[in-house]
């Protein structure tokens, strides 16, 4: 049986995001309900550079955890995107002293990465040389997993090609662009990490409240489908929204597996 398990994209504790954009919550709402899907059983954590305060607010609730309680758990981030929080907005810079510091920063506010992708992955970048020094000292700091996230198709047949050990992309039932890309890393024993399973929340809120769950279901089925070994991510900073997600992902599991 392949094995894919519910992770928890954490832009939405960070700055504003999704189909819906609403208010990014405070620090001890964020912690609450990180608190809460640490209780329910989320044991992958993705975030990034560029989502404003999302690592520092992790990296708070993270270190609230004994090491027997951070132990099993998957502490995922990205580098390439930045965050300009005069600003407020984040911005693109893939040289390697930029990659550096933003690696040095995300290390200092997490305490550890077992997963490190790149952020707005371009093939040009992936051939980079400032990268592939980027992605030694990520391998020096004892970063073992890394790889791309990826939103064009060449990029990620480049990923593929090139034996990256994880890689992060869109799929669901609106955007099948990468179903056989998704295939062929899965046939190469590539983890991987699906994002924007409801495309950004418009497959849920589309359609009336009445049928959300039941299209949750639908859309965890949908991918599921794939068989492969990695994650799905739930992007909701709602602990309502996660346990619903929860449901939803369980019944669709054992719709497909059972």
């Amino acid at each position: 049986m392949n094995h894919v398990q519910l992770g928890l994209g954490l832009i939405g504790i960070g700055r504003p995001w999704g189909y819906r954009p609403t208010e990014t919550p405070g620090d001890g709402e964020a912690r609450s309900f990180l608190e809460s899907a640490w209780r329910r059983g989320i044991r992958y954590y993705d975030t990034a550079a560029s989502y404003g305060a999302s690592e520092q607010r992790l990296g708070g609730f993270l270190k609230t955890l004994s090491r027997e309680e951070r132990a099993p758990l998957t502490i995922a981030t990205k580098f390439g995107e930045h965050w300009d929080a005069a600003a407020g907005q984040p911005y693109v810079d893939h040289s390697y002293a930029a990659l550096k510091a933003s690696l040095d920063r995300s290390m200092e506010r997490l305490g550890g990465i077992d997963v490190l992708q790149l952020h707005k992955t371009t093939p040009e970048v992936l051939r980079s040389a400032e990268l592939g020094r980027a992605w030694e000292y990520a391998a020096a700091l004892g970063i073992a997993v890394t790889g791309p996230s990826v939103s064009d198709l060449e990029s990620a047949r480049i990923a593929v090609e090139s034996g990256y050990g994880v890689m992060q992309l869109p799929y669901h039932v609106e955007d099948t662009r990468f179903e056989a890309i998704l295939d062929a890393a899965a046939g190469k024993g590539m983890q991987i990490v699906v994002n924007r399973p409801f495309a950004m929340g418009k497959i849920v809120y589309d359609g009336g409240p009445e049928g959300a769950f039941g299209r949750m279901v639908g859309a965890f089925r949908f991918i599921l489908a794939r068989r492969f070994d990695g994650v799905i991510l739930s992007g909701t900073k709602s602990a309502g929204h996660l346990e619903e997600n929860w449901r939803a992902f369980e019944e669709a599991r054992g719709d497909t597996y059972g």
